[in-house]
């Protein structure tokens, strides 16, 4: 899948801070190339609960019906996975979700260096989101790149993460369709343009040079320009973590910490992690998909 969302126009907007509740509806259509059989699926595309949010309502579907079962993967997200073993020419798995989502409590964020970091007893929490992931690889050009946004290194956590958000801003183009969804995060620091996606992956390279813990997020966003009707995509942002305070929200698309409008889905090291829906199957190798996703407020 290949993020498209609005992104910034440049100026700033202060977090929204009211309550919000949106009705969240995604639906990804297959359709293949002849009959295919044993088709085997995996779905991350139900909303988190959490201090921010709570999924009040879920509803899982798919055509041909089939039976579902779930879990929680590694990162906790739920995962929703099911077989369609009889031969079916197209394949449709729809998620309808009521959330509730809710301003930021913790009060204000702590000042935390390097030190606090490395002297953290919560490591086990962050140690997978400092390394090299499928995505984003720490190789040279993203070295070099974290160096032009932070180039005295980190001295406060949260500033800094704002530094490297703003640093993307000024130098890279929000430019739909100039990626796909394998784009890498070396990539995106050749071509200095891209999608939501690609913004989160070069964030994340950018983080984790400088040793900022720093997790990918999938969901979905409020865009308060949308037309009735009009057809919308997911969005992807990051997470870095602040000892004293836990993960915080950036989005580097938006130039902007998360708030009311963003709902979560799903974290993982990058987007091989969190793929909305996935699978395999038997029969020609040619399929097309088509994903339609509105999100609308409620109250």
């Amino acid at each position: 899948m290949i993020f498209t969302d609005n992104a910034s126009t440049g100026s700033k907007e202060l977090p929204w801070t009211e309550p919000l509740l949106l009705n969240i509806s995604h639906l990804t259509r297959y359709t293949y190339e002849g009959h295919v059989k044993d088709s085997f699926n995996e779905a991350r595309l139900q909303p988190v609960s959490d201090s921010l949010q709570q999924c009040r309502d879920f509803h899982f579907k798919i055509n041909p019906n089939s039976p579902v079962r779930d879990y929680p993967d590694f990162y906790a997200n739920c995962v929703h996975y099911f077989d369609v073993p009889e031969p079916h020419e197209s394949l449709e798995v729809q998620a309808i979700s009521s959330v509730q989502t809710l301003p930021e409590s913790r009060g204000p964020i702590p000042v935390a260096g390097p030190d606090a970091i490395s002297a953290s007893p919560m490591k086990e929490q962050f140690f997978d989101f400092l390394h090299s992931s499928e995505f984003v690889s720490l190789e040279a050009d993203v070295w070099r790149e974290a160096v032009d946004a932070l180039p005295s290194g980190v001295t406060d956590i949260w500033p800094d993460t704002v530094a490297i958000g703003e640093h993307i801003h000024r130098n890279y183009k929000y430019t739909p369709l100039s990626t796909n969804v394998n784009t890498r995060a070396v990539e995106v620091v050749k071509k200095k343009q891209g999608v939501c996606q690609d913004f989160a992956h070069l964030m994340l390279g950018l983080c984790r040079t400088h040793g900022i813990p720093a997790r990918y997020v999938s969901g979905y966003f409020l865009n308060k320009n949308r037309l009735p009707g009009e057809i919308e995509a997911s969005h992807a942002w990051l997470e870095v973590f602040i000892p004293g305070y836990g993960w915080k929200g950036y989005d580097p698309t938006h130039r902007r910490e998360t708030d009311t409008r963003y709902v979560k889905l799903a974290v993982g090291r990058d987007y091989s992690d969190i793929r909305p829906v996935g699978g395999t199957f038997r029969g020609k190798g040619t399929r097309k998909m088509v994903v339609e996703v509105t999100v609308d407020r409620v109250v």
